[in-house]
């Protein structure tokens, strides 16, 4: 083993060990609720799954597994941010993975497990996840408090504001946010509850790009447009750094408000994708004229556009319940590219502190998720292609439905147990196989 790699390990390892046994890290020389210099956060997450054996008519290369299955994920985490002037901010996330999938990940287009597309098998990895500027450009109207957080130092914001984020870290850190749906190391597991499931943002297959994002907040809105580079084949580790030939490009509308049982918000977001992929159309095309089974590999000849559209609903119900929901529309005529197979996505649902039973430091939740592919998509399916997470060889086409509850239980000061239970109708789009059933165990610490 190189020895630099094993030294960073250690350090990570070391870093969150001693956050969970209670060191304190005074943090810019500041209290929490003063401006800070710099932070350092840290978070592990380990979750593991177990799906139960299910019926199903026939089976193929990229089926999900009928026999009971068992699947782990950990991913360890240090967020370290410091300010180099003034309105300025840099970030830099090292991060440790590790993880065996259910089914080789694949069989779904609602994944079980968000946290799994990061990890690499079943040796610790670590990488850099983020490294990134953020510069803030203030314009008065009054400030808000800022608390100090991974990724976020404490101080305060001015209400109308620029803010340019510029490196290495996820689309999702800005886009398409929700209060109670967004983070699968503390909230729903599902990956069709984390975000928009047919919103194919740019990423590696660990969920990471590099790209600019540019926000303006004024009175209650914002508006955010971003580029991020495109991986140089679908789900590929590696980037393709030419950022003016392809790219995926979104842009936000977002209308706060707070109505009489508490703050809510409305989103509008809009993607634009342009990379070498593959169209349905033309691989069932070139099946029809070989009488050979389609293959998105053979016809993955030139660059292409894939675009789509969705809402994001939150909104607080009371002091301790809140709600959402979010829908989304992909055209769907080119493979998935960086995301999971999804081109139509609609899911709601709503979380609970438990306030009311004695257990305020709590959460309980409950959803539902129902994604839905394009005509080209099915048709590609049933002919027998492959995706790269779908391919039962034949599919009696219904929307994939599922299911999730989940309870997390304060154990200690910044750590959780979480209980989850998902049911997933038609796994994979196919009415022929299935319902199958995922019970969960996550372990939480963040400091």
């Amino acid at each position: 083993m190189n020895k630099k790699m094993a030294m960073a390990r250690l350090l990570i390892l070391l870093a969150i060990v001693a956050c969970a046994s209670g060191s304190a890290i005074a943090e810019g020389g500041a209290a929490a609720s003063q401006a800070q210099d710099w932070n350092a956060k840290f978070q592990a997450t380990y979750v593991w799954q177990e799906k139960g054996a299910f019926a199903a008519a026939y089976s193929g290369p990229n089926s999900l597994s009928t026999r009971r299955e068992k699947s782990y994920s950990f991913s360890a985490t240090a967020a370290l941010g410091f300010k180099p002037w003034a309105d300025g901010e840099v970030y830099f996330d090292p991060e440790a993975v590790q993880g065996v999938p259910l089914s080789g990940l694949t069989g779904l287009g609602g994944l079980s497990n968000g946290e799994i597309a990061r990890t690499s098998g079943a040796s610790l990895t670590v990488y850099r996840a983020r490294l990134f500027l953020r510069q803030t450009w203030g314009l008065g109207g009054g400030s808000d408090l800022v608390e100090s957080g991974a990724n976020q130092l404490a101080g305060s914001a001015d209400r109308r504001r620029w803010v340019l984020t510029l490196g290495n870290l996820s689309v999702i850190d800005i886009f398409d946010n929700n209060a109670y749906a967004h983070d699968p190391r503390t909230q729903f597991l599902n990956l069709s509850l984390m975000t928009h499931g047919a919103f194919d943002y740019a990423a590696d297959a660990r969920g990471y790009s590099w790209g600019a994002a540019l926000e303006r907040y004024g009175d209650g809105w914002a508006v955010r447009v971003g580029r991020f580079i495109q991986p140089e084949e679908p789900n590929g580790r590696a980037l393709d750094t030419r950022i003016f030939r392809h790219y995926g490009d979104q842009i936000e509308l977002e209308q706060g408000w707070t109505a009489a049982s508490g703050p809510g918000k409305l989103r509008l977001l809009a993607f634009r994708n342009r990379a070498v992929m593959s169209r349905y159309s033309d691989a069932l095309d070139q099946s029809a004229a070989t009488a050979a089974i389609p293959d998105l590999r053979s016809v993955r000849t030139g660059a292409q556009v894939k675009k789509g559209a969705g809402l994001n609903l939150e909104q607080a119900v009371s002091a301790n319940i809140g709600a959402f929901a979010r829908a989304m529309w992909a055209d769907g005529r080119t493979e998935n590219y960086s995301f999971t197979e999804i081109d139509r996505s609609f899911s709601m649902g709503g979380v609970t502190k438990g306030e009311r039973w004695g257990r305020g430091e709590d959460t309980a939740g409950l959803a539902v998720a129902v994604n839905g592919l394009s005509r080209e998509h099915r048709d590609y399916l049933a002919a027998g292609g492959l995706g790269f997470f779908l391919g039962d060889g034949a599919l009696n086409y219904r929307p994939e439905s599922i299911l999730e509850a989940f309870y997390n239980l304060a154990a200690i000061k910044g750590g959780w147990v979480t209980l989850d239970w998902q049911h997933i109708r038609n796994p994979g789009y196919n009415a022929d196989r299935g319902p199958a059933n995922f019970i969960g165990l996550r372990l939480h610490a963040e400091f």
